[in-house]
């Protein structure tokens, strides 16, 4: 039997971080009031990061991958497959990945595609590069989650514009004969699509409909917490595992009251759960694995350690994957 491991992590940043301060200074000279309380209290945030103008979603991938290939000690033409998370790509077409390939130099002709799921993203992303893996499309997948959501942001609205940020993390699957990636379980429902949504297209060379970001925030609250638990419950049943055989809990970074709520329905104790929201905001698709490499580096998670990963977002998407690290 074929599974995949996880070998590496990476993540990046863009250099530009903006505190609660400096961004309510910034909104303040629009007329738009807001407070460091005000946000701390609602979210847990307390910075996040801001790409350049001229950086894109495959830049800041390509930066993260880097990394998670430096560690790994492979090569970029050692990958065969490259998977990117993301709902901010460069352009309509062609997919990040393809350019995220590129940028790479990697020329073997490996299968490079986009998966949008949102802030779900990089959890059904994990579990479709480990099933091209066990079924031997793929030996070696580059897995990645990547945004740039202040490009998609309403500097209007106070009670979104401060809860996104940009950044991206990457991972590394090999193909193993011992079980790295044991379970995942994925879920949508179409007809949340209105809570969280950017309802914005493009059509004979004009923007249609509004292309920045709304939220209904208490009604994603409220179905999140729901369906975060059953997903993750579900995942460990497949797994043959429960509650107790958790190391680490990282949920997707975008509120710390839905986090801390999780970790308590998991009879997990708060200093398992992995949190970095309150210093790189609401990533979506890039904030597990931005929040996995963080763990990794600082020597929280350690090999062997068994870890739920799991992601809740626009679509109305959500699922669970639980890994043996």
């Amino acid at each position: 039997m074929i599974y995949s491991r996880i070998v590496s992590t990476g993540s990046y940043l863009p250099p530009r971080r903006l505190t609660n301060a400096d961004l309510t200074a910034e909104l303040a000279a629009q007329g738009i009031e807001t407070s460091d309380e005000w946000i701390v209290e609602r979210t847990g945030i307390h910075a996040r990061h801001f790409a350049a103008p001229d950086v894109t979603c495959s830049d800041l991938a390509h930066q993260a991958s880097l990394q998670a290939l430096a560690s790994s000690g492979l090569q970029a033409a050692d990958i065969d497959l490259i998977v990117v998370a993301t709902s901010t790509p460069d352009m309509v077409f062609p997919s990040a990945a393809t350019i995220l390939q590129h940028k790479l130099g990697i020329t073997n002709g490996c299968p490079a595609f986009d998966v949008q799921a949102v802030c779900s993203g990089f959890v059904y992303a994990l579990t479709v590069a480990d099933s091209l893996i066990k079924t031997g499309t793929a030996k070696r997948a580059l897995v990645v989650g990547a945004e740039v959501f202040s490009r998609i942001l309403d500097f209007k609205d106070r009670t979104t514009c401060v809860l996104f940020g940009d950044g991206a993390g990457a991972v590394i699957l090999e193909a193993s004969d011992t079980p790295g990636i044991l379970a995942s379980d994925l879920h949508a429902d179409g007809r949340h699509k209105d809570i969280l949504c950017v309802p914005g297209t493009v059509s004979g060379g004009q923007v249609l409909g509004d292309p920045t970001l709304k939220m209904d925030g208490p009604a994603v609250f409220k179905l999140a917490v729901g369906v975060l638990e059953s997903a993750a419950r579900a995942t460990l049943a497949k797994a043959g595992k429960t509650d107790a055989d958790i190391d680490w809990l990282i949920p997707h970074q975008a509120n710390i009251r839905i986090m801390q709520s999780m970790a308590k329905k998991l009879k997990m104790p708060q200093e398992k759960l992995i949190v970095t929201v309150d210093q790189h905001g609401n990533t979506s698709a890039a904030s597990i694995p931005l929040a996995l490499d963080s763990a990794v580096r600082s020597g929280k998670i350690k090999r062997g350690d068994t870890l739920m990963l799991e992601g809740v977002g626009g679509g109305f998407t959500w699922g669970a994957v639980l890994v043996q690290y």
